[in-house]
């Protein structure tokens, strides 16, 4: 892409698919003069133990504290350190590089490469992307799992972002086939919380005074965060699972620790606040299942690694996919031997998948309280992403998949054995538990959720017969006169250009669709679950709402995937 003049690239990656690694290992093999930015001060460390394992010697642009700090944990990984005050290449947080004059440091004209994590965040003129600018003669490199903002924004420098070009690593699904991230379980939990009174605010994310008020008013949630942690452990388990709970504030986070700890579940909650060395510290020991709970304040959200975290409590509601996924992502990682590890790669999918579920970790555990799950679909769901600027989300708008919980009460025959896990809507079963739920009527696309394959063969007939009287030659009454009849075949000749319009937009979708994987029956329910009408009836629209059908196309067309103009 650098060759090709386009001089800064956006990578996407899935999250859990090692980024830092990546990142590490990129500027070990460019061996420029390079600047690594963290996207929060107490990355930096992680960054940098990352380059220190990758043999990579580097400065670190902070307080002397932080220095410290990663110098103790390289000796503590590596057992040497490759800090370097005079090295070429350089970590540093946004914030510190913000607040730095580039006039007063030979270093920053020498550095021919930046590279940004988490670089959805990367804006024009917004501090990560002033950051970018202080290296005039850098190439640029952005990593991020979700090249998608809550706000609408793009991420191209032809628009709101500085990036020229993106490339596409793997999907986190195909990772989970390949056998090189765990799969997951998900278990929705109602709450008592209500959100009625939380706005979205211009970032796209929900109003942080408002939804910390809507949390603290609940009289539920602490207990209900302690109860469903015990029992879906144990149901699925059989002991407790290593945790990490997201919650809203550091006044909740200390309501829901105590609570663990009076439990006898020993807990730590870590924040941004907590020094470095002490957060390696506690990590430790939740590595080592001394703490069994880390509650923690928007920190493990974004680029932090940890194979040992078994459950995932969402307490924290948002509208943001990007911290939805990452938060979703902790989950994910492997729990396997160090041996193992080293030998992953020469193993096949199926061995993989085999070791893993034989492993301490055979699944993730996602326990939501607050319906982030259900508000944004799964996260490894085919999503195409680019640079270009999409529609903000206001409060009560969603893309997301609609989802479906599990009604069986009888998994593998033994009654009151329930399943009651989430799933994808237009699945025609449970993916778990293979149940399938009976439709109460066949005679209706609103009960099968549009699926024309469900429907009995006396209502499919009367539906594809509406479709071919819109299409035939209009019945013109005899008695009318010519102009009147002229306008009335006119009329008709409107409906059906407007349908035709209409079906090659839906044809382009259901393209799309296929590329995704879906075959025809999916994305009959896929596109009833979208657009609110099945395929048949959407054929059949009479003008005005075949019209207003194409827009909400063309419009999902444009934002996703391809210009409908």
């Amino acid at each position: 892409m650098w060759a090709s003049g386009k001089p800064n690239v956006l990578a996407e990656s899935a999250t859990g698919s090692g980024k830092t690694v990546m990142m590490a290992a990129t500027i070990k093999r460019a061996a420029v003069p390079t600047a690594v930015i963290a996207h929060r001060a107490e990355l930096v460390s992680q960054i940098s133990t990352a380059m220190a394992r990758e043999g990579v010697h580097h400065r670190i642009v902070g307080a002397d504290t932080l220095k410290k700090a990663c110098v103790t944990l390289h000796m503590r990984e590596v057992g040497r350190s490759f800090y370097d005050a005079n090295a070429s290449a350089g970590v540093c947080s946004v914030l510190t590089l913000d607040g730095l004059d580039p006039k007063k440091d030979p270093w920053f004209s020498r550095v021919q490469l930046w590279s940004q994590d988490e670089a959805h965040h990367v804006q024009k003129g917004n501090a990560w992307g002033r950051v970018c600018e202080k290296f005039p003669n850098a190439y640029g490199m952005g990593w991020t799992a979700t090249p998608r903002r809550a706000d609408g924004r793009g991420l191209g420098r032809h628009n709101d972002g500085v990036f020229d070009a993106h490339v596409r690593g793997p999907s986190m699904r195909s990772l989970i086939d390949a056998g090189y991230l765990t799969d997951y379980r998900v278990f929705t939990i109602p709450s008592d919380v209500d959100y009625s009174q939380v706005t979205v605010t211009a970032s796209g994310d929900l109003s942080p005074v408002k939804l910390r008020a809507a949390v603290h008013a609940s009289d539920k949630i602490v207990g209900d965060v302690l109860r469903e942690y015990r029992k879906v452990c144990m149901v699925t388990l059989g002991r407790l699972g290593l945790g990490v709970t997201f919650a809203v504030d550091v006044d909740e986070a200390k309501k829901i620790a105590a609570a663990f700890n009076a439990d006898g579940v020993p807990a730590e909650i870590v924040s941004a606040k907590t020094p470095d060395v002490l957060r390696a510290n506690i990590l430790q020991r939740f590595a080592r299942g001394e703490v069994m709970q880390l509650v923690n304040v928007d920190l493990f959200g974004e680029g932090f690694d940890l194979p040992a975290i078994e459950v995932v409590s969402f307490v924290r509601k948002t509208e943001s996919w990007p911290l939805y996924v990452q938060q979703f992502g902790r989950v994910l990682r492997l729990m396997i031997t160090r041996e193992q590890s080293e030998a992953w790669g020469s193993y096949s999918d199926e061995q993989r998948r085999a070791l893993i579920a034989a492993s301490r970790k055979p699944f993730g555990i996602i326990i939501d309280h607050v319906g982030n799950v259900v508000r944004h679909g799964v996260p490894d769901k085919a999503i195409v992403y680019d640079l270009e600027r999409r529609g903000a989300r206001s409060a009560g708008s969603s893309d997301a998949i609609a989802m479906r919980t599990c009604t069986n009460t009888a998994v593998g025959g033994i009654e009151g054995q329930t399943c009651a896990r989430d799933y994808e809507r237009f699945l025609p079963s449970c993916p778990y538990c293979g149940f399938k739920p009976v439709p109460p009527s066949r005679t209706d696309p609103k009960h099968v959720d549009g699926d024309l394959y469900e429907l009995d063969a006396a209502t499919l007939q009367a539906m594809r017969g509406e479709v071919i009287d819109l299409l035939t030659a209009p019945r013109i009454p005899g008695n009318l006169p010519p102009i009147a009849q002229a306008g009335f075949a006119n009329k008709h000749l409107e409906k059906v250009q407007s349908q035709a319009r209409l079906r090659d937009a839906i044809s382009l979708w259901a393209g799309w669709q296929r590329a995704l994987g879906h075959d025809d029956q999916r994305i009959g329910k896929i596109f009833y679950l979208a657009f609110g009408v099945d395929l048949l009836t959407a054929q059949s629209l009479v003008r005005v709402d075949a019209d207003n059908l194409l827009a909400r196309v063309a419009q999902v067309l444009s934002t996703n995937l391809v210009s409908a103009a």
